[in-house]
């Protein structure tokens, strides 16, 4: 089951207050991005993020959750409604994110 272009809107309108928030059609899912780092994913209308140190510590009873066949387990964020909440998560998860690979 692909993702919907309205759960993708909604999600990037929480997230409006944030700088630096992109995304990327792939395969009928989404990739989000925050200052040019890969934070995680909208996949099957779940916004998925990756487990980092932060993640877990913002979201200590967030089940893990395969975003598709054969990829690593990511956090399922839950508290997708709270704008304040999904700002700290992605700011908190950047500093940790490694920088960008440079394109050749």
């Amino acid at each position: 089951m692909a993702s919907s272009r309205e759960y993708l809107e909604f999600v990037l309108d929480q997230l409006s207050s944030l700088e630096g928030v992109t995304h990327k059609a792939m395969m009928g899912e989404y990739i989000i991005y925050y200052q040019g780092k890969i934070v995680g994913g909208i996949y099957d209308d779940r916004f998925l993020v990756k487990q980092t140190p932060s993640a877990k510590r913002l979201m200590p009873e967030a089940p893990t959750e395969l975003p598709y066949e054969g990829a690593k387990e990511m956090l399922l964020v839950e508290d997708i409604d709270d704008r304040d909440f999904l700002c700290r998560l992605l700011n908190a998860m950047a500093a940790e994110l490694p920088a960008p690979k440079k394109k050749r």
